[in-house]
């Protein structure tokens, strides 16, 4: 769509174009078309003044009748609960505010009376992107008193990182700190997410509807962003896409191999747009099956009943247990099955370090071969997590491929502790033929949206990284985008891994790519990555920056992401004449105006 007119030129006063602008950033077409319409419908009522959107009653305590629901999402999980929160309490009959974190009024803090927060902790106990600003604020010492506040959080995680939901619990902590009461007990969801949530959420909804039971009458409530209609197909129901094409990209001599690989979504209904990503329902690979029963003795024919399911132990191992991701209670589990007092003191607060180089180097059957143990069938399911989808970003444009979406898969597999290894879902998609079925799901993802048309986009995606900037790069040509675009892309050798080397070649010859820059970390005696290059071109990256350019990276979360972020502090602090405080500051701002996103893993 057309880029928004610039705040000065709203006729309205004050602070008011800039936060009608904030608000309007990415919403789709619809909801603006809808707001268009209210807007000038009420324009006609008497004295042509506006009414109040029916989401915010303008009362004098309306504050005090509102539940907000803030959320920080960095895959898609911690907003799909937030919006299931605030469908559930409009139905209920209370008056709703939902707001992804990185657009909440932060001045509205000291003012809010019941506050739900869903966040999701990544990585090292870091927030999700779009709640930095957010959590930078709670934490800080410019947050206000909360005296007035009633609040709850629901925390997200993964109990393979050594840090679980350390967000979530952080906000908990803080929000009672500053004075707040706390409704019910922080929420901590794993993987296996509705275990926690679902009956959390059950209990978020009765304590909101308890404290807003003296309010107002039942409210009429209008949501800003429309609900999706349900899709035929689902995370919980994913559509059995063909396998259309699986091809190794990088040269036979490359010990890591990535593939290409591309689905068919004929007759699915399903759409995606550049920037989202698909998810994958994978099966572990029979071998690793195999290798768990032999070890543990068990017979794979043993028939097992959990959760309301009942199937045979080979089938839950599977399809719906996880195998090659360890986590914290079932290391827990072993321990005591083992009685292995090394293992279980490796679960102590000081040894999170070791705990976390354990979570890193060891999959199940690693654990179960170095600490032996007796298990039976019953209590080996409920001990394991659930197996849960990955997520891949989409490397394809619909406008270019129509009813296919592709994926870029680098193949994990290595040898460990004598034996080989393999990665459940890269293994699954690399080892599929032609005509195959891949169960699959569309998870969108707001936050590495292309901007506008004329809008310049640097793109930063080493490795598979890449992979959205080829949907980018195809979306913007077939949409005849008028805004340059810049890549940078890395990768081991320019002879063995140079992924889609001729696409990015023709894409520069027909004008689809406006600039391309390399780094290949083992072709020369010194490594040279992409960081290296975004400080070699500092001033022009700069100037493009300060120009209105969007930042966009795509790869490896802990290691290239922060060095990348780096690299960007070192421009600004170069070319930008700023100390380092004040370059960290910029970036952040960038990130809260929704111009540098990350898609990182």
């Amino acid at each position: 769509m057309p880029a928004l007119p610039a705040p000065t030129l709203v006729p309205l006063p004050g602070e008011g174009p800039v936060e009608i602008l904030r608000l309007l950033d990415g919403l789709d077409a619809p909801t603006l078309w809808w707001l268009s319409g209210y807007a000038a419908a009420q324009a006609s009522h008497a004295g042509g003044a506006a009414r109040a959107l029916p989401t915010a009653p303008v009362r004098e305590a309306g504050v005090q009748e509102r539940l907000t629901i803030i959320y920080g999402s960095q895959t898609g999980n911690a907003r799909r609960l937030a919006e299931k929160l605030a469908h559930d309490a409009e139905n209920a009959g209370l008056a709703v505010r939902l707001v992804r974190a990185d657009a909440y009024p932060q001045r509205e803090l000291k003012s809010e009376r019941l506050l739900y927060i869903v966040i999701s902790t990544q990585g090292d106990g870091d927030p999700p992107d779009d709640a930095r600003g957010l959590v930078d604020f709670i934490v800080g010492k410019r947050v206000p008193q909360l005296v007035d506040l009633k609040y709850a959080v629901l925390g997200l995680g993964d109990s393979s990182y050594p840090l679980f939901c350390a967000i979530g619990r952080r906000l908990d902590a803080r929000l009672s700190e500053l004075g707040g009461a706390r409704l019910l007990a922080a929420g901590e969801a794993d993987v296996d997410i509705e275990t926690v949530a679902t009956p959390w959420l059950e209990q978020a909804l009765g304590a909101a509807r308890e404290t807003l039971k003296a309010a107002a009458p039942r409210a009429t409530v209008t949501p800003l962003r429309p609900h999706a209609v349900n899709a035929e197909w689902s995370r919980e129901r994913p559509f059995a896409a063909e396998l259309l094409l699986n091809q190794r990209i990088v040269s036979r001599d490359d010990a890591r191999a990535v593939h290409h690989v591309e689905l068919s979504l004929d007759g699915s209904g399903l759409t995606y747009e550049p920037g989202d990503a698909l998810g994958v329902w994978p099966t572990n690979a029979s071998s690793l099956v195999e290798a768990v029963l032999d070890t543990l003795k068990l017979d794979g024919e043993t028939r097992v009943t959990y959760s309301g399911e009942t199937h045979t132990l080979h089938a839950w191992l599977s399809t719906r247990r996880e195998l090659t991701r360890l986590a914290r209670p079932f290391i827990a589990a072993h321990a005591a099955h083992a009685r292995a007092e090394d293992l279980n003191r490796l679960l102590a607060p000081d040894r999170n370090n070791d705990l976390a180089t354990l979570l890193n180097t060891h999959q199940v059957i690693d654990l179960l071969r170095e600490f032996p143990a007796a298990w039976n069938a019953d209590e080996l399911v409920a001990a394991l997590r659930p197996l849960t989808p990955r997520l891949y970003s989409i490397a394809s444009s619909r406008r270019s491929v129509g009813d296919e979406v592709h994926l870029t898969v680098a193949n994990v597999a290595y040898e460990a502790f004598g034996h080989a290894h393999a990665g459940t879902a890269s293994s699954f998609l690399t080892s599929r033929e032609n005509g195959a079925r891949v169960p699959v799901f569309i998870e969108s993802n707001d936050r590495f949206r292309l901007p506008d048309a004329d809008t310049d986009v640097i793109m930063i995606g080493p490795g598979t990284g890449v992979a959205p900037f080829r949907a980018f790069v195809q979306e913007r040509y077939e949409a005849g985008a008028r805004g340059r675009n810049w890549l940078f892309f890395g990768n081991r050798h320019f002879h063995d891994d140079f992924l889609y080397q001729s696409e990015w070649q023709d894409a520069l010859r027909k004008g689809a790519l406006h600039r391309l820059d390399l780094a290949f970390s083992r072709d020369q005696e010194s490594k040279i990555y992409v960081q290296d290059r975004l400080r070699e071109h500092g001033r022009e990256l700069h100037a493009w920056i300060e120009s209105g350019a969007r930042l966009y990276v795509c790869g490896d979360a802990t290691q290239m992401a922060r060095a990348v972020h780096e690299a960007l502090a070192d421009v600004f602090v170069t070319h930008g004449g700023i100390d380092r405080e004040s370059a960290q500051a910029r970036l952040s701002e960038l990130i809260q105006q929704g111009r540098y996103a990350r898609d990182v893993y």
